[in-house]
């Protein structure tokens, strides 16, 4: 299938229901329909061709996502930027991607003219939701368009998203996803997450990562997207409210600061179906407070702009059987097992499959993984060595085929000659009841090569000692794990997509240091 196919099969069975919901109204997919035609005819017409790119830079919102299926009707490779991001990785991104096309929301007005200077390749900007500002209003624009725009081919190895990579390691890689990729996606979703009901699915985190891939295969069952502008707790818990969610996807630091939320008793979240989490573990003791609050929907995910979504998924079912099972209470640590339509090993910096119970880096094969990075063979190459993807993160699978993240390959910190790996300390750190976030790293130090280090971010009001972390980590692990110093930042640095930052925390402690491990 296409990934336009999607949201036809939506539009054939269900065409006055509604599609997409925001601050501004509800469309129904009728309306949705007639202007993704007129936007594929206003691109084809001005030379548009398979492949070529379209970005978007908006926070959530419903003509966002109308742009989103326009281009995917006229075969345009869509490019989502994270609304977070700074200006310059944005510029980073439209330049390396040769992006031509740009849809940009009202609020980033500003920024517009820095990134129409910078990017020399854009010849088409439209503003998606206003007729007062530098460039064309996309609705007056497109308005003079028939709405039936024609019928393209299926190729489905053609691309037809770029997905950025988290850049970790340096400038942001473009993740090529071919209609085969999405098709592979869908796939692993409606057969571990069956749909049940209309669905209703809530965008909340960017629509540039998770929440907006989630979006598709509802679609297909003529569901109901739902856009919020962020991730601020209580409106998220208004809108599952308000819109009977059954389906989202929010890292774990936000449902964190929804338990906490004194307001969380209020509302009614008897509609979830599944309530997806991921980009980060969770502790046992918040899966289990969370399955109280929202009920059997509890849902884990683990996978990487290579790789949609779905290298594993722990399921409501798993979530309940861990709950009811002592012996089975520590898979809530795993990320779930590889779903039907992908196979995942660990694998030996050699190119050795690893027996079961070995620690190794997780590596994937199948049709999920994507075609590569856009202009970048050399790093496709590196990361498909040995004909698997390589995830980067390291992890074991047990007898029942669950797979455990232990870290970042690169994260590993190496001290007085021993491995330690940074999750195992984390998720102690976590642990006590005045931590909302933590990063461990390892820090210069003469004597060690490397030093643990636990750098902190409390609870509002929450204050501890250095030598209370040291002796809580001492008290459960090897010593030599334990962090040498604790300190405590007021925000540790996140990605538009939540994630804590463990590059810029460690860059802080290496500055005018030029060996880096």
């Amino acid at each position: 299938m296409r990934l336009i196919d999607y949201f036809e099969r939506g539009l054939r069975y269900y065409p006055d229901r509604a599609c997409l919901i925001d601050m501004n109204g509800e469309h129904t997919y009728q309306d949705v329909a007639e202007r993704s035609h007129q936007t594929a005819n206003a691109m084809i017409s001005a030379g548009l061709k398979p492949e070529d790119t379209v970005a978007i830079l908006s926070p959530n919102c419903a003509l966002a996502f109308e742009v989103w299926i326009g281009a995917a009707r006229a075969g345009g490779a869509w490019v989502g930027l994270a609304a977070l991001a700074s200006v310059d990785e944005n510029i980073f991104v439209i330049n390396s991607r040769k992006t031509e096309w740009l849809f940009y929301h009202s609020s980033f007005e500003d920024e517009i003219e820095k990134i129409k200077e910078q990017c020399p390749n854009l010849k088409y900007i439209f503003c998606l939701d206003s007729q007062d500002k530098s460039h064309p209003y996309f609705l007056d624009h497109i308005s003079k368009f028939e709405r039936r725009s024609p019928e393209l081919p299926y190729y489905r190895d053609k691309v037809i998203s770029h997905f950025t990579s988290g850049g970790t390691t340096g400038q942001p890689k473009g993740a090529m996803w071919s209609n085969l990729t999405w098709e592979a996606w869908c796939a692993n979703m409606y057969a571990h997450m069956p749909i049940h009901k209309p669905p209703v699915h809530l965008v909340a985190s960017a629509m540039s990562h998770g929440a907006g891939v989630f979006a598709w295969p509802t679609l297909a069952y003529g569901g109901t997207v739902v856009c919020i502008p962020r991730a601020e707790p209580l409106a998220v818990m208004e809108a599952m409210d308000k819109y009977r969610v059954t389906h989202t996807f929010l890292p774990p630091t936000v449902i964190y600061m929804m338990l906490a939320h004194q307001r969380i008793n209020e509302y009614d979240f008897s509609a979830m179906d599944y309530f997806v989490y991921g980009g980060a573990p969770m502790s046992t003791h918040k899966v289990k407070q969370a399955m109280d609050i929202f009920g059997p929907c509890m849902t884990q995910i683990y996978g990487q702009a290579e790789c949609p979504c779905t290298i594993g998924i722990l399921s409501p079912d798993d979530h309940l059987n861990a709950l009811n099972d002592p012996d089975k209470e520590g898979r809530l640590l795993s990320c779930g097992r590889p779903p039907v339509f992908v196979k995942v090993e660990m694998m030996d910096d050699e190119g050795k499959i690893l027996e079961t119970g070995e620690w190794g880096e997780i590596v994937v094969r199948g049709t999920l993984v994507s075609l590569g990075y856009y202009g970048d063979l050399e790093a496709t190459k590196a990361n498909q060595a040995h004909g698997w993807h390589h995830t980067g993160d390291i992890g074991y699978k047990d007898k029942d085929g669950f797979i455990y993240i232990v870290d970042r390959k690169k994260d590993m910190i190496i001290s007085g000659g021993l491995n330690v790996f940074p999750i195992e300390i984390e998720r102690l750190i976590w642990s006590h009841p005045a931590v909302q976030d933590c990063a461990v790293i390892g820090v210069p130090d003469e004597k060690w090569g490397e030093a643990v280090k636990a750098v902190i971010e409390l609870k509002s009001g929450q204050s501890v000692t250095e030598k209370e972390i040291i002796s809580l980590c001492k008290e459960k692990l090897s010593a030599y794990k334990a962090p040498k110093t604790v300190e405590v930042w007021n925000e540790l640095p996140r990605s538009g997509v939540g994630k804590v930052l463990k590059r810029k925390v460690r860059e802080h402690f290496w500055v005018g240091i030029d060996r880096k491990i």
